[in-house]
């Protein structure tokens, strides 16, 4: 099954029979040195992987457990840091975006602007990232069915941007635990958009911890795989260099050498599909 095609920035395309995409970074941006250092080591691998990939991180986490919890630098400063990794890297970048106010000012910086799970039926929100005529990355709600985004393709589609798709990152499954379930992929593949796994919010435990959002990341590489071998189009993963002192996602952040074996494995299966005519 078949779907379009995205162009990201020019030559970078995912979707279709197209390479997957990557997107990875750390959570939130922590400091100008830690997003700066983050970069240099995605681009890096993206360099000797020879993969397609996009620079992820958040300027503002506007949806956080607890009250006390780290937020990051904001809209305008946040853009500024990211500004500054694009030019030294040359990587796409990808940030989320809370408000439809934050839509145009995003979008002058970013190549995909991201809208956050809990948010994603905001119509709004929605459709302000999709005049900007940026790809939008929508996460798919832990309370939505896959058949349900759909309605989500169809907003971003009214306002003329086909270059809308979807985010899998599990769904509720009882209290503070989340399922992938595996269909979603072929589901939401069958609308005509490409699908991204997000390997590490489906890890979390919300409110898991107290204030903060627990996690299983032992289960990272494994789902990834089955996610690969389901028709992702693409994959979402946040790395940092030193997770358990994260100031935020530090459950389920991959460390970089973690990620790379990830990715290595899900090239191999894209691989074996491929000569399979899968």
């Amino acid at each position: 099954m078949s779907t379009r095609v995205i162009e990201i920035t020019p030559g970078l395309r995912f979707g279709g029979s197209e390479a997957p995409l990557f997107i990875a970074g750390p959570c939130v941006i922590e400091s100008r040195e830690h997003v700066l250092s983050m970069a240099r080591i995605l681009a890096k691998m993206r360099d000797e992987l020879k993969i397609n990939l996009v620079f992820k991180s958040s300027f503002d986490k506007a949806n956080r457990t607890s009250v006390e919890s780290f937020r990051g630098p904001g809209l305008k400063k946040g853009l500024e840091l990211l500004r500054e990794v694009k030019d030294e890297t040359g990587l796409p970048l990808l940030s989320d975006i809370h408000e439809w106010q934050q839509a145009e000012e995003a979008g002058r910086v970013l190549d995909v602007i991201q809208i956050p799970a809990f948010l994603c039926r905001q119509t709004d929100l929605v459709a302000a990232a999709a005049r900007t005529g940026k790809a939008v990355g929508v996460k798919k709600g832990q309370f939505l069915s896959p058949e349900e985004v759909k309605n989500i393709l169809d907003k971003g589609r009214e306002v003329g941007n086909e270059k809308v798709f979807i985010t899998e990152r599990g769904s509720s499954f009882g209290y503070q635990n989340l399922v992938v379930d595996m269909r979603s992929f072929p589901i939401v593949r069958g609308f005509g958009a490409p699908v991204v796994y997000d390997i590490t919010h489906s890890m979390q435990r919300p409110g898991g911890e107290g204030k903060q959002t627990g996690g299983t990341p032992q289960f990272a590489r494994p789902l990834a795989r089955a996610a690969a071998a389901a028709g992702a189009d693409g994959f979402f993963m946040e790395v940092h260099d030193n997770p358990p002192e994260a100031l935020s996602d530090r459950t389920t952040q991959l460390r970089p050498e973690a990620a790379r074996a990830i990715i290595e494995d899900i090239l191999a299966i894209r691989q074996a599909l491929a000569g399979r005519g899968d």
